[in-house]
């Protein structure tokens, strides 16, 4: 089974305009998409969409925290989430027009207490379950909560996966995660360095390595992507033809292909195929990439079709 955390879930508004924003006047959309976001959930759905059991957890609160667990059901997405007291689940603006403009907001304070009944349900975790650490946590949360995590579920045996950035990232190394996926971006933020080339990603990847990491997959947009494995050569693939329409969830997709492609028969090269379709699938649709997208994109680095 896979678990994905997501500590600040949120509604996606996304709006579409045809002209460039005008600060101080009214802007009228041509369309409007709601979608449910965060990291972990992004994971999940995709993962549902490739047929994999998953359960989207983390912490939900008030009317839009509501609507995100009734929508995750409705598309088949088993959820365990903390219900909080307080506050509302996040509504992120997302603004379309030519260029990509997002406005993400703060999300609910979590407690010690609600910390202390998430933490109860990792118990139920157990030997070869995968657990996804995806995204930021609120303003009052310590950095050092991914990691505590990592130690809760370090006798089970669990397939941990930190997709985050910083100390967030930096703090569960220790705990030798199965996987991280870093960007090229976060590379070079972790690293304070310039990323000039391959030969850059497979250093600072192996430097991750050095410090407990397992497996390190490295985004880098439409420069495709680099898996450096615990074992075995490195693996470095482009991104598969097609028009980029939408990057929000690229990454998450690519984590639920590599999940979904190394579950099946634990091979690095399949795994890596996978996650790079379903990278691309999300990046050329609307929303996150279908089953069929992904196989489509799947079929097309199957045969070669790279972007030049």
């Amino acid at each position: 089974m896979v678990y994905t955390v997501t500590f600040n879930p949120a509604l996606d508004y996304v709006v579409h305009l045809d002209d460039p924003i005008e600060n101080g006047k009214m802007n009228r959309s041509n369309k409007e998409e709601f979608y449910f976001g965060g990291k972990g959930i992004n994971v999940s759905t995709v993962l549902t969409n490739l047929g994999i059991d998953t359960v989207a957890m983390g912490f939900v609160a008030g009317f839009t925290g509501a609507a995100i667990v009734h929508g995750l059901s409705h598309k088949g997405i088993r959820t365990d989430f903390i219900i909080l007291r307080q506050g509302i689940s996040r509504i992120n603006v997302k603004i379309r027009n030519g260029v990509e403009t997002d406005i993400n907001a703060a999300g609910p304070r979590l407690s010690n207490d609600d910390v202390k009944a998430f933490m109860k349900k990792l118990d139920d975790l157990g030997e070869g379950d995968y657990l996804v650490l995806s995204g930021s946590v609120p303003p009052n949360m310590h950095d050092s909560i991914y990691e505590r995590i990592c130690r809760r579920v370090a006798d089970k045996n669990v397939n941990v996966v930190v997709d985050a950035d910083g100390d967030l990232l930096m703090n569960t190394l220790q705990m030798n995660p199965f996987l991280i996926k870093p960007n090229k971006s976060e590379l070079e933020s972790l690293f304070k360095a310039k990323i000039k080339n391959d030969k850059d990603v497979e250093k600072y990847a192996r430097k991750l390595q050095d410090q407990g990491a397992r497996n390190v997959l490295v985004s880098m947009g439409e420069e495709g992507s680099m898996l450096v494995p615990e074992e075995g050569k490195v693996i470095r693939l482009g991104v598969p033809e097609g028009k980029m329409i939408n990057t929000v969830g690229s990454g998450d997709s690519m984590v639920a292909g590599f999940l979904a492609g190394y579950m099946k028969n634990g091979d690095m090269q399949k795994a890596m195929n996978l996650a790079t379709a379903a990278g691309a699938a999300t990046a050329y649709s609307e929303g996150l990439g279908e089953k069929s997208t992904i196989m489509m994109q799947l079929e097309k680095i199957n045969n070669g079709l790279w972007m030049k």
